[in-house]
């Protein structure tokens, strides 16, 4: 049995870390990640009222957003994971926060994944904080090891805060389901790649009418050595540092090249 806790053991730092997720404020994920980080830090929790998984990066625009403080103090608001840190850095918080993490989510963040997930786009929303933002997952279909992937959350504040990152770097982490003591370490790594998605599930409600259901994500394609998939696969947890700015700069000369002239205007 390995003593963790020891090494973990510091004054409580002066800071306040602005927590959400995309599985809702009462995740059981959420919880874990909440009680390991108000040891260490201020925090406050602000998170969709229900699962919002997969709501990628969208704002709500056409509907007024509400917020709840609820009996444990975690706020939950009738929006996407975006909302809830769009709108506590904004306004709705009297303190503005130092960071952002978000997780625990329940399932992986993998390759493709990160383009749909709640959770990254939680972690994204918060570069607007001048600070790293961390979005973490606890891996497998139906996790359990939450403490593990709290203590990692841990261990990468203070190495953090230790060493800084460039303020405009999110880390997405992504931990195995197993026991603190049965992780092999941390490898930095780059998104894997998925096979296409599996095809749509096709039903009938209850009055017959056609419906269809999402299908799972497709298998593993590019998951070799460096990727994210293979940190997992070995037992590592896996953390790749993520960038905004989607700009291709290596093909902006040839798609001028080939751009129509002016005489074709």
């Amino acid at each position: 049995m390995c003593d963790f806790k020891a090494n973990l053991a510091s004054e409580r730092m002066k800071m306040h870390i602005l927590l959400s997720n995309d599985d809702g404020y009462l995740a059981e994920g959420l919880v874990a990640l909440a009680e390991a980080m108000s040891v260490h830090a201020d925090i406050t929790v602000v998170a969709p009222d229900r699962n919002r998984s997969a709501a990628s990066n969208s704002l709500t625009l056409e509907m007024p957003l509400r917020a709840h403080t609820m009996d444990n103090g975690f706020i939950k608001v009738d929006g996407t994971p975006t909302d809830c840190v769009h709108l506590a850095i904004t306004g709705l918080l009297e303190r503005e926060p130092d960071m952002i993490f978000a997780g625990i989510n329940h399932g992986a963040n993998l390759g493709d994944d990160v383009l749909y997930s709640g959770t990254v786009a939680a972690a994204t929303e918060g570069r607007f904080l001048g600070l790293p933002a961390v979005a973490i997952s606890l891996a497998g279909t139906n996790p359990s090891h939450f403490e593990t992937a709290a203590h990692v959350a841990v261990v990468l504040l203070k190495q953090i805060l230790k060493d800084p990152l460039p303020k405009d770097t999110i880390l997405n982490v992504n931990v195995p389901d197993v026991a603190i003591c049965d992780l092999k370490g941390y490898q930095a790594t780059r998104l894997g790649q998925r096979h296409k998605s599996e095809a749509v599930i096709k039903s009938a409600d209850p009055r017959g009418r056609v419906i269809y259901w999402v299908g799972p994500p497709g298998g593993e394609q590019d998951a070799g050595l460096g990727t994210d998939f293979y940190a997992i696969n070995e037992g590592y947890v896996s953390i790749t540092p993520l960038q905004i700015d989607l700009t291709a700069y290596d093909k902006i000369k040839s798609l001028a090249a080939w751009l129509p002239s002016k005489e074709t205007l």
